[in-house]
Protein backbone atom coordinates (compact mmCIF):
# COMPACT_ATOMS: atom_id res chain seq x y z
CA UNK A 1 0.00 0.00 0.00
CA UNK A 2 1.82 3.27 -0.95
CA UNK A 3 1.08 6.36 1.43
CA UNK A 4 -1.47 9.49 -0.79
CA UNK A 5 -0.02 12.26 -1.01
CA UNK A 6 -2.13 15.56 -0.36
CA UNK A 7 -1.57 19.07 -1.23
CA UNK A 8 -3.49 22.68 -2.08
CA UNK A 9 -4.05 24.91 -5.18
CA UNK A 10 -1.57 27.30 -3.89
CA UNK A 11 0.98 24.99 -5.15
CA UNK A 12 0.63 26.39 -8.40
CA UNK A 13 1.83 22.79 -9.69
CA UNK A 14 1.99 22.11 -13.52
CA UNK A 15 -0.75 19.54 -14.73
CA UNK A 16 2.22 17.45 -16.46
CA UNK A 17 3.65 16.72 -12.95
CA UNK A 18 0.81 16.22 -11.44
CA UNK A 19 -0.71 13.49 -13.66
CA UNK A 20 3.12 11.97 -13.72
CA UNK A 21 2.11 11.05 -9.65
CA UNK A 22 -1.21 9.25 -9.34
CA UNK A 23 -0.77 9.21 -5.38
CA UNK A 24 -0.94 13.10 -5.25
CA UNK A 25 -4.24 14.56 -4.65
CA UNK A 26 -4.56 18.53 -4.69
CA UNK A 27 -7.40 19.89 -3.65
CA UNK A 28 -8.66 23.67 -4.64
CA UNK A 29 -8.71 26.74 -1.95
CA UNK A 30 -12.25 28.33 -1.48
CA UNK A 31 -12.27 32.08 -3.36
CA UNK A 32 -14.64 34.52 -2.94
CA UNK A 33 -15.65 36.98 -5.69
CA UNK A 34 -18.32 39.56 -4.48
CA UNK A 35 -19.10 37.54 -1.83
CA UNK A 36 -19.59 34.31 -4.25
CA UNK A 37 -17.43 31.49 -2.92
CA UNK A 38 -15.75 29.58 -5.84
CA UNK A 39 -13.30 26.37 -5.42
CA UNK A 40 -9.90 27.03 -7.66
CA UNK A 41 -9.40 24.16 -10.11
CA UNK A 42 -13.10 23.91 -10.33
CA UNK A 43 -15.18 26.60 -11.33
CA UNK A 44 -12.63 29.85 -11.04
CA UNK A 45 -8.71 30.54 -12.55
CA UNK A 46 -6.13 32.56 -13.51
CA UNK A 47 -8.06 34.38 -16.23
CA UNK A 48 -11.56 34.88 -13.87
CA UNK A 49 -9.35 36.39 -10.97
CA UNK A 50 -7.68 38.97 -13.22
CA UNK A 51 -11.27 39.98 -14.61
CA UNK A 52 -11.93 40.35 -10.97
CA UNK A 53 -9.10 42.29 -9.61
CA UNK A 54 -9.60 44.82 -12.64
CA UNK A 55 -12.68 45.61 -10.96
CA UNK A 56 -12.24 48.25 -7.88
CA UNK A 57 -15.66 47.87 -7.00
CA UNK A 58 -15.13 43.69 -6.65
CA UNK A 59 -13.91 42.54 -3.50
CA UNK A 60 -12.17 38.94 -3.55
CA UNK A 61 -10.43 37.33 -0.92
CA UNK A 62 -9.49 33.80 -0.25
CA UNK A 63 -10.26 31.10 3.26
CA UNK A 64 -8.37 28.20 4.35
CA UNK A 65 -9.24 24.40 3.45
CA UNK A 66 -11.73 23.12 5.91
CA UNK A 67 -10.68 20.28 8.73
CA UNK A 68 -14.48 18.32 7.26
CA UNK A 69 -12.76 18.28 3.63
CA UNK A 70 -9.11 17.58 4.85
CA UNK A 71 -10.55 14.84 7.37
CA UNK A 72 -13.05 13.34 4.35
CA UNK A 73 -10.04 13.47 1.88
CA UNK A 74 -7.58 11.65 4.58
CA UNK A 75 -10.20 9.28 5.24
CA UNK A 76 -11.48 8.58 1.19
CA UNK A 77 -7.81 7.86 0.63
CA UNK A 78 -7.25 5.33 3.68
CA UNK A 79 -10.29 3.65 2.41
CA UNK A 80 -9.11 3.01 -0.61
CA UNK A 81 -5.73 1.44 0.18
CA UNK A 82 -3.18 4.68 1.31
CA UNK A 83 -1.39 3.30 4.16
CA UNK A 84 -1.07 6.93 5.08
CA UNK A 85 -1.25 10.56 4.43
CA UNK A 86 1.21 13.50 4.14
CA UNK A 87 -0.69 16.75 3.74
CA UNK A 88 1.64 19.41 2.66
CA UNK A 89 0.22 23.19 2.67
CA UNK A 90 0.94 26.47 1.72
CA UNK A 91 2.87 28.01 4.64
CA UNK A 92 0.70 28.32 8.05
CA UNK A 93 2.37 31.83 8.24
CA UNK A 94 -0.12 32.76 5.27
CA UNK A 95 -3.14 30.27 5.71
CA UNK A 96 -5.03 28.69 8.22
CA UNK A 97 -4.72 25.67 5.94
CA UNK A 98 -2.00 23.78 7.69
CA UNK A 99 -3.74 24.54 11.19
CA UNK A 100 -6.93 22.80 9.86
CA UNK A 101 -5.14 20.20 8.45
CA UNK A 102 -3.74 19.20 11.64
CA UNK A 103 -6.67 19.27 13.62
CA UNK A 104 -8.15 16.62 11.13
CA UNK A 105 -5.41 14.08 11.10
CA UNK A 106 -5.31 14.10 14.62
CA UNK A 107 -8.20 11.72 14.61
CA UNK A 108 -6.18 9.14 12.32
CA UNK A 109 -3.91 7.85 14.93
CA UNK A 110 -0.46 8.88 13.25
CA UNK A 111 -1.31 7.78 9.91
CA UNK A 112 -1.51 11.10 8.18
CA UNK A 113 1.50 13.32 8.52
CA UNK A 114 0.90 17.00 8.34
CA UNK A 115 4.26 19.23 6.48
CA UNK A 116 4.05 23.24 6.81
CA UNK A 117 5.96 24.18 3.38
CA UNK A 118 6.88 27.26 5.07
CA UNK A 119 6.44 28.42 1.25
CA UNK A 120 4.18 29.38 -1.38
CA UNK A 121 3.38 28.02 -5.09
CA UNK A 122 6.07 25.82 -6.12
CA UNK A 123 7.49 26.26 -2.55
CA UNK A 124 4.79 24.07 -1.32
CA UNK A 125 4.45 22.20 -4.98
CA UNK A 126 8.47 20.65 -4.90
CA UNK A 127 7.91 19.24 -1.05
CA UNK A 128 4.65 17.71 -2.15
CA UNK A 129 6.27 16.39 -5.39
CA UNK A 130 9.59 14.94 -3.25
CA UNK A 131 6.99 13.39 -0.49
CA UNK A 132 5.16 11.67 -3.45
CA UNK A 133 8.32 10.38 -5.05
CA UNK A 134 9.78 8.70 -1.79
CA UNK A 135 6.35 7.31 -1.39
CA UNK A 136 6.35 5.54 -5.21
CA UNK A 137 9.76 4.20 -3.61
CA UNK A 138 8.03 2.41 -1.11
CA UNK A 139 8.28 5.18 2.20
CA UNK A 140 6.38 5.25 4.55
CA UNK A 141 4.72 7.99 6.05
CA UNK A 142 6.90 9.46 8.72
CA UNK A 143 10.30 8.79 5.66
CA UNK A 144 8.12 10.55 2.88
CA UNK A 145 7.02 13.22 5.28
CA UNK A 146 10.64 13.57 6.01
CA UNK A 147 11.57 13.80 2.33
CA UNK A 148 9.36 16.52 2.41
CA UNK A 149 11.03 18.57 4.96
CA UNK A 150 14.23 18.14 3.42
CA UNK A 151 13.53 20.37 0.16
CA UNK A 152 11.87 22.52 2.43
CA UNK A 153 15.54 24.06 3.24
CA UNK A 154 16.61 23.60 -0.02
CA UNK A 155 13.70 25.42 -1.54
CA UNK A 156 14.50 29.97 -2.18
CA UNK A 157 11.66 32.08 -3.09
CA UNK A 158 11.76 35.52 -4.16
CA UNK A 159 9.09 37.28 -6.35
CA UNK A 160 8.28 40.85 -7.89
CA UNK A 161 4.81 42.52 -7.99
CA UNK A 162 3.72 45.95 -9.53
CA UNK A 163 1.88 47.10 -6.20
CA UNK A 164 1.97 45.94 -2.73
CA UNK A 165 -1.43 47.24 -2.30
CA UNK A 166 -3.32 43.82 -3.07
CA UNK A 167 -1.22 41.83 -0.33
CA UNK A 168 -1.85 44.63 1.84
CA UNK A 169 -5.62 44.32 1.19
CA UNK A 170 -5.25 40.42 2.28
CA UNK A 171 -3.29 40.81 5.17
CA UNK A 172 -0.02 39.44 4.35
CA UNK A 173 1.97 42.30 4.23
CA UNK A 174 1.44 45.52 6.49
CA UNK A 175 0.24 48.77 5.81
CA UNK A 176 3.24 50.52 6.88
CA UNK A 177 4.93 48.48 4.10
CA UNK A 178 2.44 48.88 1.13
CA UNK A 179 2.29 52.60 2.12
CA UNK A 180 5.33 53.48 1.77
CA UNK A 181 6.08 51.55 -1.29
CA UNK A 182 2.89 53.39 -2.96
CA UNK A 183 4.76 56.61 -1.68
CA UNK A 184 7.99 56.45 -2.89
CA UNK A 185 6.40 54.66 -6.31
CA UNK A 186 8.30 51.86 -6.39
CA UNK A 187 8.52 48.45 -7.16
CA UNK A 188 8.88 45.57 -4.44
CA UNK A 189 10.81 42.48 -4.72
CA UNK A 190 9.71 40.25 -1.90
CA UNK A 191 10.61 36.71 -0.47
CA UNK A 192 9.12 34.12 1.70
CA UNK A 193 11.69 33.59 4.61
CA UNK A 194 10.49 31.47 7.31
CA UNK A 195 6.90 31.11 5.83
CA UNK A 196 6.66 34.86 5.80
CA UNK A 197 6.52 37.42 2.81
CA UNK A 198 9.40 40.05 3.81
CA UNK A 199 10.56 42.83 1.70
CA UNK A 200 13.59 42.12 -0.01
CA UNK A 201 14.76 45.13 -2.26
CA UNK A 202 12.57 47.70 -4.00
CA UNK A 203 13.42 49.03 -7.53
CA UNK A 204 12.27 51.65 -9.64
CA UNK A 205 11.00 50.26 -13.01
CA UNK A 206 9.76 46.46 -13.58
CA UNK A 207 13.14 45.61 -16.02
CA UNK A 208 15.23 46.23 -12.97
CA UNK A 209 13.04 44.27 -11.38
CA UNK A 210 13.58 41.47 -13.46
CA UNK A 211 17.15 41.30 -13.80
CA UNK A 212 17.14 41.76 -9.82
CA UNK A 213 14.88 38.76 -8.96
CA UNK A 214 17.25 37.14 -11.30
CA UNK A 215 20.69 37.82 -9.67
CA UNK A 216 19.01 37.19 -6.28
CA UNK A 217 17.87 33.72 -7.72
CA UNK A 218 21.56 32.96 -9.29
CA UNK A 219 22.72 34.02 -5.84
CA UNK A 220 21.44 31.58 -3.60
CA UNK A 221 21.44 28.60 -6.24
CA UNK A 222 24.61 27.40 -5.21
CA UNK A 223 26.99 26.05 -7.25
CA UNK A 224 25.47 22.60 -7.98
CA UNK A 225 22.59 21.37 -10.19
CA UNK A 226 18.90 23.10 -9.67
CA UNK A 227 15.53 22.77 -10.82
CA UNK A 228 13.42 26.94 -10.88
CA UNK A 229 10.01 27.46 -11.61
CA UNK A 230 9.22 31.04 -13.26
CA UNK A 231 5.67 32.03 -11.83
CA UNK A 232 3.51 34.56 -13.15
CA UNK A 233 0.18 36.33 -13.02
CA UNK A 234 -1.26 37.32 -16.52
CA UNK A 235 2.38 38.16 -17.88
CA UNK A 236 3.71 34.83 -20.30
CA UNK A 237 5.94 37.23 -22.22
CA UNK A 238 8.41 39.04 -19.05
CA UNK A 239 8.02 34.87 -17.71
CA UNK A 240 9.47 33.81 -20.67
CA UNK A 241 11.93 36.64 -21.11
CA UNK A 242 12.91 35.81 -17.67
CA UNK A 243 13.09 31.98 -18.16
CA UNK A 244 15.28 32.43 -20.73
CA UNK A 245 17.67 34.28 -19.29
CA UNK A 246 17.91 31.83 -16.29
CA UNK A 247 18.28 28.95 -18.74
CA UNK A 248 21.23 30.63 -20.01
CA UNK A 249 23.23 31.05 -17.09
CA UNK A 250 22.54 28.14 -15.87
CA UNK A 251 23.28 25.99 -18.68
CA UNK A 252 23.39 22.32 -17.91
CA UNK A 253 23.21 22.91 -13.91
CA UNK A 254 19.44 23.58 -14.58
CA UNK A 255 17.74 20.12 -14.75
CA UNK A 256 14.05 20.96 -15.31
CA UNK A 257 12.65 24.69 -15.75
CA UNK A 258 8.87 25.09 -15.44
CA UNK A 259 6.24 27.99 -16.37
CA UNK A 260 3.65 28.53 -14.71
CA UNK A 261 1.06 30.70 -13.84
CA UNK A 262 -0.36 31.11 -10.45
CA UNK A 263 -4.12 30.37 -9.74
CA UNK A 264 -6.73 32.10 -8.40
CA UNK A 265 -5.74 31.83 -4.26
CA UNK A 266 -2.58 33.18 -5.23
CA UNK A 267 -3.36 35.91 -7.65
CA UNK A 268 -6.18 37.14 -5.66
CA UNK A 269 -3.22 38.37 -2.86
CA UNK A 270 -0.53 39.49 -5.54
CA UNK A 271 -2.38 40.80 -8.20
CA UNK A 272 -1.57 41.38 -12.06
CA UNK A 273 2.49 41.63 -13.19
CA UNK A 274 3.65 39.15 -10.54
CA UNK A 275 6.54 37.18 -11.62
CA UNK A 276 8.52 35.24 -9.16
CA UNK A 277 11.37 32.93 -9.09
CA UNK A 278 11.21 29.45 -7.06
CA UNK A 279 14.52 27.32 -7.03
CA UNK A 280 15.02 24.19 -5.57
CA UNK A 281 18.59 22.99 -4.92
CA UNK A 282 19.19 19.06 -6.04
CA UNK A 283 22.46 19.27 -4.10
Amino acid sequence: MTVAVVTDSTSALPEYLRAERPNLTVLGIPVLVGGEEHREGEDIDAERILRALREPKTRVTTSGLSPELLRETYQRLLDGGASGVVSVHLSGRLSGTVAAAEAAAARFGGRVAVVDSLGAGMGVGYPALSAADAADKDADVLEAAAAAREVIGRTTTYFYVDTLEHLRRGGRISTAKALMGTALSVKPILGVADGRIEMVEKVRTPTRGLQRLASLAVGDAGTGPVEMTVHHLGDPRRAEALADWLREKFGDRLRRMDLAEVGAAIGAHVGPGLVGVITRRLA
